[in-house]
């Protein structure tokens, strides 16, 4: 009982300190800037209208439905590529086929910080920089770690489903898209979660490539709201909770599927 009681008062401090800085900036969205340096974490009277301030001085429904379109693109094209990746490096047979996964899977060492030049000079180049297209094509084609999610997944399905399918004359295509992928599901549920959330909550590239506010995203406006000398924090901290409620509501309608793929996966310390 003590042990468990112990393990309990652990998993509560850690829960603590992930929900107090949401818990705060809740609280400091609902008063007004000179209560904000105050300790009590429910204000004596809320303002709900700094949200509709929000809406006031931001264009945020277009900033959010730019970043929803970005989003539902590039996690639909990660999804698709690094399933179609991962099932050729982990059921097709060809020369080199584990020096290349390795050498791919070596490109999670290169710091994101290295690519953003040499993409930028390319977004340049075909005249694509302060458009959709920079915001879409870059992480369209997948990434080494969707690739790797997807391998580890269709490497731990029976050979008996691959042999029975080319058995019935299916072809590699039939075989991937009709008999193996159904089945790997909570795998792609947890790709696809993945992915969402960090093309949402993606800064460093939108900051380079965009300047438009009419095809600008979320996380520009939290810039946009930063003044050259004073911020109105509590603004800020409303913005931020608007942005973060699409996130909440994707997890709680996909968090079985996304619990049951991170186990399946062996990414949750299997």
């Amino acid at each position: 009982m003590l042990r468990g009681a112990g393990m309990y008062l652990i998993l509560v401090a850690i829960a603590w300190c992930a929900l107090a800085p949401i818990l705060w900036a809740v609280s400091g969205s609902l008063k007004r800037d000179g209560e904000l340096g105050q300790p009590n974490l429910v204000p004596e009277q809320p303002r709900w209208a700094n949200y509709g301030e929000v809406f006031d001085t931001l264009p945020l429904g277009r900033m959010l439905l730019n970043t929803t379109g970005y989003a539902l693109c590039v996690t639909a094209g990660q999804v698709f590529f690094c399933s179609l990746a991962g099932y050729a490096f982990a059921r097709l047979r060809f020369r080199g086929r584990e020096t290349l996964f390795l050498a791919y899977l070596g490109t999670l060492m290169v710091p994101l910080t290295v690519t953003v030049l040499p993409q930028f000079i390319l977004m340049r180049t075909f005249g694509w920089v302060d458009s959709p297209w920079a915001m879409i094509l870059p992480g369209l084609f997948g990434n080494a770690f969707g690739t790797y999610l997807m391998r580890q997944f269709f490497a731990s399905l029976p050979a008996e489903l691959e042999e029975a399918a080319i058995l019935d004359g299916c072809s590699t295509w039939q075989v991937y898209w009709r008999v193996l992928l159904p089945h790997t599901r909570p795998a792609l549920m947890v790709l696809a979660v993945l992915t969402w959330i960090t093309v949402w909550n993606d800064f460093l590239w939108p900051l380079i490539m965009i300047q438009n506010n009419d095809i600008a995203t979320v996380t520009l406006g939290l810039i946009r709201l930063q003044g050259q000398y004073t911020t109105d924090w509590p603004l800020l901290m409303a913005t931020s909770i608007i942005i973060l409620l699409p996130l909440l509501a994707i997890y709680a309608f996909a968090q079985r599927a996304f619990i049951r793929g991170i186990a399946m996966s062996g990414l949750g310390g299997r």
